[in-house]
């Protein structure tokens, strides 16, 4: 009936309420949604998107590439925000799109602070959609256009996007060019890390720490004398903590004696990413100093980063005031479990860790065996299945659920 009713109008005589009409038909209406988004008035493109991606289903994903096309920013923004919500269902009441305003020709929205999320490893993004976002991140038709492709990006994992990214970081714009190091961060494609070097001393405290933080997590071994300099030079907490964690991310005997010299800092989290190098260094002659930090270490943030460094040294016995313990007990803190857990990530890559962590992930807190879940997911090797198979199958639901989430992560990889 939507169709019959929409179909003899002419283009200027269709209004954002006749495409409402329309899309109450459901998947069937997606073909002459995407007539509209060619439609010459503005209202009737964005009305027309928005619809589209309400419909949702896989056949979305065309019309949504078409609109990313769109020479309007907010059609380009909706259109992006749809694509990633088709595979993080619910994206769209949290991105950019959902803070959208226009003000005349002006666009406004606001980033939220929060840029975590990222799917699993298990869901395959089609290739033409991280094309679609590569190209509006390298060139969109504004710089809110830009960022937010980016976003989406890192979200998608768009590990084919990554040369649209760093074309990206070479503009002037300090949201693009966070967003695209965010988004190489998620991706993680280690290619990528030696070209970012020149944004280690940018003006930007934001960027700064951005670049600081992504050259160590691609590991570009090639950056310790610089993120030294840095470190050295700055008067910016945040970012002496930054240039230190990543050094501590890229270990080479010559940065002992900076870890020495931290590990006894007044700050703790320069105490942490001090512990972090140790930890990383596995030299088994650094652990009568971590044991004897370990006791004398009063604030929490120190604590992980030495309970870390002593799991990655061997200390995986699980008794009451172990530093493995430690760490799991960490995973019922609403403050701190995200860094017991990406400790936990790392050291579950060896099979003694592995091992030691199976019976939390059985009879654990509920907390425990959720966030036990997820490392295994990431870290886990194919004698990690059973175990996961059985907390998919927890009284619980929310626990099953991530059990049997895991178990895809893991297979996926």
């Amino acid at each position: 009936m939507a169709l019959a009713v929409i179909a003899p109008m002419a283009a200027q005589d269709v209004r954002p309420k006749d495409v409402r009409e329309l899309a109450k038909s459901g998947s069937t209406a997606l073909p002459k949604l995407q007539e509209l988004l060619k439609n010459p008035q503005l209202d009737v493109r964005t009305e027309a998107v928005k619809q589209i991606i309400d419909i949702g289903t896989a056949r979305s994903l065309d019309p949504l590439i078409l609109a990313t096309q769109d020479n309007d920013p907010e059609v380009q923004i909706r259109a992006t925000d749809g694509l990633v919500n088709f595979y993080l269902p619910g994206y769209v009441r949290s991105g950019l799109s959902a803070s959208l305003t226009r003000v005349g020709t002006s666009i406004k929205g606001k980033f939220t602070d929060t840029n975590d999320q990222v799917i699993d490893s298990y869901i395959m993004v089609r290739p033409d959609v991280i094309a679609a976002l590569g190209k509006l991140a390298r060139g969109g038709g504004t710089l809110e256009v830009r960022a937010n492709a980016a976003r989406a990006l890192g979200i998608l994992r768009g590990k084919d996007a990554v040369p649209d990214l760093l074309e990206a970081i070479r503009t002037k714009d300090t949201q693009v060019i966070y967003e695209s190091l965010v988004a190489l961060q998620k991706i993680r494609d280690e290619s990528a890390g030696t070209r970012i070097g020149f944004l280690l001393r940018d003006l930007n405290p934001k960027v700064q720490v951005a670049a600081i933080e992504t050259v160590g997590l691609l590991q570009n071994k090639q950056a310790v004398p610089d993120l030294v300099d840095v470190l050295n030079r700055t008067h910016d907490a945040k970012v002496r903590r930054a240039a230190l964690t990543s050094i501590a991310m890229l270990p080479v005997e010559t940065s002992r004696l900076l870890y020495a010299r931290y590990l006894q800092d007044k700050d703790e989290k320069m105490r942490a990413a001090a512990a972090e190098g140790y930890a990383r260094l596995r030299n088994p002659n650094d652990l009568l100093t971590l044991e004897k930090a370990w006791p004398e270490e009063g604030k929490t943030s120190g604590r992980l980063g030495l309970a870390f460094a002593l799991v990655m040294l061997g200390k995986t016995e699980l008794t009451e005031f172990s530093p493995l313990q430690y760490l799991i007990n960490t995973l019922n803190s609403a403050s701190y479990k995200d860094v017991a857990y990406a400790y936990l990530v790392e050291s579950a890559r060896t099979d003694q860790v592995r091992r030691a962590l199976y019976p939390t992930l059985e009879n654990g807190t509920k907390d425990e065996k959720i966030a036990l879940a997820r490392v295994l997911g990431r870290s886990g090797d194919k004698d990690s299945i059973p175990h996961l198979e059985k907390v998919s199958n927890d009284p619980d639901n929310e626990v099953a659920q991530e059990g049997l989430r895991a178990v895809r992560n893991l297979e996926a990889r």
